[in-house]
């Protein structure tokens, strides 16, 4: 399985960017894929989920109505739509999988590698 995150970069308080996560060499049809971020020097934070069979969603209460997850399965790609950003979003961002919303949210089975996003004060 490799995922590959893009679509990091700088952006001012209050504006918005899009990440995205290309997802290949397995099937994608029955699993949870997901989106953390790491501030520097802060541990890894999980922000959000989604089922790729059925659509269910899961946010933390940090982005809770300014971040977006969605899926393609036709195109096996994974978004994360960011809005109203902040200067405490500043973080490397990255995609990952798991068998269910319980392993995604804990341990991950894979990973991408990370993006930076930057939100300028």
């Amino acid at each position: 399985v490799q995922l590959q995150a893009s679509g990091g970069g700088l952006v001012q308080t209050g504006g918005c960017l899009n990440l995205s996560c290309s997802a290949s060499g397995s099937r994608f049809s029955r699993v949870v894929m997901g989106w953390y971020r790491q501030a520097p020097g802060k541990e890894r934070e999980f922000l959000s989920g989604i089922s790729t069979s059925g659509g269910t969603t899961s946010y933390a209460d940090s982005v809770k109505g300014r971040f977006t997850i969605s899926w393609d399965d036709m195109k096996n790609m994974l978004y994360l739509e960011m809005n109203s950003l902040k200067p405490e979003d500043t973080a490397v961002y990255y995609c990952a999988a798991g068998g269910n919303f319980a392993v995604l949210m804990t341990r991950p089975n894979f990973w991408g590698q990370g993006t930076l996003v930057t939100v300028s004060s």
